[in-house]
C-alpha cells in the first residue's frame, strides 16, 4: 500500500512539474506572458513610487518596505478578491497570470540569490568567527512546537496540528510530511494550510517582525540570523527592515540573514526529520488527551524516532 501510494505521489509531482514547464512556455502563450510581465512591471512602479516607510514604536520600529505593498496590492487585485467585483480587471488579471506567476515567481529569486551570494563571500571569515551559532540555531527553530502545537489543540486542530507546528512549513516540510503521511492527510492539510498562510501573509508579517525586532534588545546580528527561516521571500523582508532599522549594520545584517537562510535549507530538513517530527508527535500525544478530552487521536503512519511504525 505503501508502494502505491508513493508511486501516485510521484505521479503527482511529475504531473505538477509537466504542468508547469508548460505554464512558462512562450509558444503560443505570447500574450499571457505579456500581461503577467506588464502587471508585474506595474506593481513595480507603483510600489517603488510608494517608497520605505518607517514608523517608531516604543523602542523599535516598524518598517514598511516597497516589497510588502506588492504583496497586498498582488493579492488585490486577483480574480479571487478585487476581480470578482471589477470585471474590466479580471480580464486583465484572469486566473491564467495567476497560475503562470507561481513557477515565474522561482525563477525572479534567482537574480536575488546571485546578489545575496556575493554578499556571503566577502564576510566568508566575519561568518566563520560566528562558529557554531549558524548550526546551533536550528535548534531554536524546535522551540517553536513547545509554543505553536498546545495554541493549535486549544483552537480544535486534531492530527491537523502536527503537520501545521512542526516547522514554518516551507517546501521541505511540505515534502517530508508528504512523504510519510500523504498530501490529503490530516496531518497534510495542516501543513498545506500554514503554507499558504505563509505564501499569502509570511512576508507582509516577517517585514513587520524585522522592523520591530530592535527593540527586544538582541544583538543585530542574532536577529539577522533569525531572519533566515527558510523562506527566501520572508527573509528577503525581515532582513531589509531589519537593515533599514539598523542601517550601520546593513550589509552585515544582509551577509549573516543569506548564510543564515542558507544553511537553514540544507540542515533544517534534516532537523525536521529526525527530531522535530517525532517531537511533534511525543507531545502531541501527551497534550492532546489533556487538552481536547477523550482518547488519543492517531495519525495514519505514526512517526517514532524519525521512523514509519
Amino acid at each position: 500500500m505503501n508502494d502505491g501510494k508513493k508511486r501516485d505521489e510521484e505521479k503527482r509531482d511529475e504531473e505538477k512539474r509537466d504542468e508547469e514547464k508548460e505554464l512558462i512556455k512562450t509558444k503560443g502563450r505570447i500574450k499571457t506572458h505579456t500581461k503577467t510581465h506588464l502587471i508585474v512591471l506595474t506593481l513595480v512602479i507603483v510600489c517603488e513610487l510608494i517608497g520605505t516607510h518607517q514608523y517608531k514604536v516604543g523602542p523599535g520600529s516598524i518598517v514598511l518596505l516597497p516589497m510588502l505593498f506588492a504583496v497586498v496590492l498582488g493579492l488585490i487585485i486577483t480574480p479571487d478578491v478585487l476581480g470578482k467585483l471589477i470585471k474590466p480587471l479580471r480580464s486583465m488579471v484572469s486566473m491564467e497570470e495567476c497560475k503562470l506567476a507561481t513557477p515565474l515567481l522561482i525563477i525572479a529569486l534567482m537574480p536575488l540569490g546571485v546578489k545575496y551570494g556575493t554578499l556571503v563571500g566577502p564576510a566568508i571569515p566575519m561568518i566563520i568567527k560566528a562558529g557554531p551559532a549558524f548550526i546551533l540555531q536550528e535548534f531554536g527553530n524546535l522551540g517553536t512546537i513547545f509554543l505553536a502545537l498546545p495554541i493549535a489543540l486549544l483552537l480544535g486542530l486534531k492530527r491537523e496540528a502536527v503537520g501545521a507546528t512542526v516547522s514554518i512549513c516551507r517546501e521541505p516540510t511540505l515534502g517530508i510530511i508528504s512523504e510519510y503521511y500523504g498530501i490529503d492527510s490530516p496531518e497534510g492539510r495542516g501543513i498545506l494550510g500554514i503554507y499558504l498562510c505563509g505564501t499569502i501573509f509570511g512576508t507582509i508579517f516577517f517585514g513587520l517582525l524585522g522592523g520591530l525586532a530592535v527593540a527586544t534588545g538582541l544583538h543585530p546580528l542574532a536577529l539577522a540570523m533569525a531572519c533566515g527561516m527558510g523562506s527566501a521571500s520572508m527573509m528577503t523582508a525581515s532582513s531589509a527592515s531589519l537593515a533599514t532599522a539598523v542601517p550601520a549594520m546593513k550589509d552585515q545584517i544582509l551577509a549573516y540573514a543569506a548564510t543564515s537562510n542558507l544553511l537553514t535549507g540544507v540542515t533544517g530538513m534534516y532537523m525536521v526529520l529526525i527530531i522535530g517530527l517525532p517531537l511533534v508527535n511525543k507531545l502531541y500525544d501527551a497534550l492532546q488527551p489533556k487538552i481536547q478530552g477523550g482518547s488519543k487521536i492517531q495519525g495514519g503512519s505514526k512517526i517514532q524516532g524519525g521512523k514509519k511504525k
